[in-house]
């Protein structure tokens, strides 16, 4: 029986499709021009499920899928309770997680107001920080709230910071980094251990000749 792979709808699921190509592991139908969001393998030996980001370490976590390909951020989000196993980074989807507020604007001493979509992460990091605040969450657009005077910031992924500078807002303090992870249900790692293994292998490989390939053009374009 093969594996049950979950992974994040949008950029993730297109930038995971070539890497799990060169493991020989391809929708059986093109995922563009389809309104499935469950896909047999070419092989027949592997199933896809598409869902969204927050759904992928519950479908793991209950045995629906074997595998999941999530971001760093939904497995932080999901908090430290998870009962599966983070086994790769596939080096994909790389941006961070990083607190956001008004140019040139100083933080209140009283409690901040933050909003977010990552409340756990969010709570977590200003908890560490002894820092007395007050979380707001929003599904979207964290950029307006302090614009609007919802919040006195924000905490957020960032990836090019434009979206922030076009709002009037600069980057802070930096949380983490984030990048696409591997997550494995516990019983799996069990039952079906070579096939995960097998997997995580042959990812690794790609992975790295990837990084490689990258080093080596940038040493070329160096000379």
């Amino acid at each position: 029986m093969g594996l049950v792979i979950a992974l994040n709808k949008g950029r993730i699921f297109k930038e995971c499709l070539p890497l799990l190509a060169a493991c020989q592991i391809q929708p059986s139908e093109d995922p563009d021009r389809s309104r499935k969001l469950i896909f047999d393998s070419v092989s027949g030996g592997h199933k896809l499920i598409v869902t969204r980001s927050a759904d992928v370490p519950t479908y793991v976590e209950n045995g629906v899928a074997d595998i999941g390909i999530t971001g760093k951020d939904t497995i932080l989000e999901y908090g430290e309770s998870m009962s599966f196993y983070e086994r790769l980074d596939l080096k994909i989807g790389q941006c961070k997680m990083m607190t956001a507020g008004p140019v040139g604007v100083a933080e209140p001493e009283h409690v901040l107001r933050v909003a977010s979509k990552f409340v756990n992460i969010t709570r977590k990091y200003y908890q560490a920080q002894s820092r007395q605040v007050s979380l707001i969450k929003l599904s979207g657009a964290m950029e307006i709230a302090p614009l609007l005077g919802l919040a006195d910031c924000i905490v957020d992924i960032v990836d090019t910071g434009n979206t922030l500078r076009a709002n009037g807002l600069e980057e802070r303090e930096t949380i983490c980094d984030i990048s696409t992870r591997l997550i494995v249900n516990r019983a799996s790692m069990k039952t079906k251990f070579d096939e995960v293994q097998a997997l995580i292998a042959k990812l690794s490989a790609v992975v790295d000749a990837i990084g490689e390939e990258a080093l080596g053009n940038n040493d070329q374009a160096g000379q």
